[in-house]
């Protein structure tokens, strides 16, 4: 940014000043840009059951619709944003849309599900890809003084994906079948295209990504904790949460209804928490990203005493959800401040991180509930949630501060 006028916006890099209102349009289509993607990386949860049937294949197959896009993602997010470092970052995004969009078309007419699979590895590398780009931004988007609520207007789609995205595609293929989900899916793709066309500017590299670039980050220490901490929060959340539907049928013996409104509320606390969080995480990044994790510490460690009852079930998930709300957008401005000259490299490292352990997480939890139960993962996430306050409060502990300008 080279000017903070409330007028004008400017990227850094020279270009003509542009309308507040163009760039809170160009915010707004990269948050419905992350909005589609999230949604078509998790919409198989609720069609798994529909889709696995139609191809004649168990649940369990039918799974690797999960967990390829978030392998791929970790991937792509290195090796495509440096190999495309020097091209214009508005191509990349529309690029990346239209291979979201093919994606989604491809699932819905594939015959055979192999193809299926090919499209969710398509899905992967646009996770990487538009992350990487999509998540940093905000500071080119809009003044100086608005970068905070812009993040959190982007981060936005996270939340709203479970809560809006998904239910939607459940109940659409409900009504007409999961190929016609995955149809809309598109539809809505191309229209965010349109979008991303008409609104965003263009964004000349101006950091490229480069191998040795993220090598010295790596070497810097607010760096190294952003990863620790992205690392074991990370871990936490997706170790129970993706099993939280288990726990609430075998221990809180709540029906699918019930688990649906229980999981609505989790989700719209989630949207207050995204902004709750990214109001906040600028100025103060440790006590919000340690408060996140300590809510979430709490409620893991508790939901096997108090989730026994239905009213102590939706509380803890509600609170849940406020948490896990803060913590992507706490994770991505740590690697930011961490990292201020490298705003995409920045990204980069963030997705990647997050991709990879929301992997690891959803496997160590299935392997952990298949020996032991819910409530077992539950307890141990509860851990790993706490380390993470710990490790945030040794960053505060040594007296570590982030680079001026960040």
């Amino acid at each position: 940014m080279t000017s903070t006028d409330t007028a004008t916006t400017y990227d850094g890099v020279g270009l003509p000043a542009r309308s507040p209102l163009i760039g809170w349009l160009a915010v707004v289509s990269v948050m419905l840009g992350i909005f589609s993607i999230v949604t078509t990386e998790i919409l198989p949860i609720g069609l798994l059951t529909e889709i696995g049937s139609s191809f004649a294949i168990s649940d369990g197959v039918a799974g690797l619709m999960m967990t390829l896009p978030g392998i791929l993602a970790a991937v792509s997010a290195l090796v495509i944003t440096v190999a495309t470092a020097h091209i214009d970052r508005r191509l990349m995004l529309c690029v990346f849309m239209l291979m979201l969009a093919g994606a989604n078309f491809l699932a819905a007419a594939a015959p055979d599900y192999w193809l299926v699979l090919v499209s969710r590895v398509i899905v992967g590398i646009v996770i990487g890809g538009f992350w990487s780009i999509g998540a940093g931004l905000a500071q080119r988007l809009v003044p100086a003084e608005s970068v905070g609520r812009a993040t959190s207007v982007i981060f936005s789609a996270v939340p709203l994906g479970s809560v809006l995205g998904v239910p939607a595609g459940t109940f659409i293929g409900d009504l007409a079948g999961w190929r016609t989900t995955f149809v809309v899916m598109g539809a809505l793709t191309v229209g965010v295209l349109v979008l991303l066309l008409l609104v965003m500017p263009p964004l000349p590299p101006t950091q490229p990504t480069r191998p040795s670039v993220l090598r010295g980050m790596c070497k810097s220490v607010n760096t190294r904790f952003a990863l620790l901490l992205t690392f074991l929060i990370v871990l936490a959340h997706f170790g129970t949460y993706t099993y939280v539907t288990p726990f609430l049928e075998q221990v809180t013996d709540a029906g699918p209804r019930l688990i649906t409104v229980f999981l609505l509320a989790y989700g719209v606390a989630g949207i207050a928490g995204n902004f709750l969080g990214g109001a906040a995480v600028t100025r103060y990044p440790r006590a919000v990203f340690g408060l996140a994790a300590g809510m979430i510490a709490a409620v893991t460690l508790l939901l096997p005493v108090l989730g026994r009852w239905q009213i102590g079930a939706v509380a803890l998930l509600i609170v849940w959800g406020v948490a896990y709300g803060a913590v992507p957008v706490s994770s991505q401005t740590w690697f930011a401040k961490a990292t201020p000259y490298a705003p995409e490299a920045a990204a980069v490292l963030f997705t990647a991180s997050f991709q990879a352990t929301f992997s690891l997480g959803a496997l160590t939890g299935g392997v952990i509930v298949d020996r032991t139960s819910p409530s077992t993962v539950m307890m141990l996430g509860g851990v790993v949630a706490a380390l993470m306050v710990v490790a945030a409060w040794a960053h505060f502990a040594r007296r570590l501060t982030w680079p001026d300008n960040g």
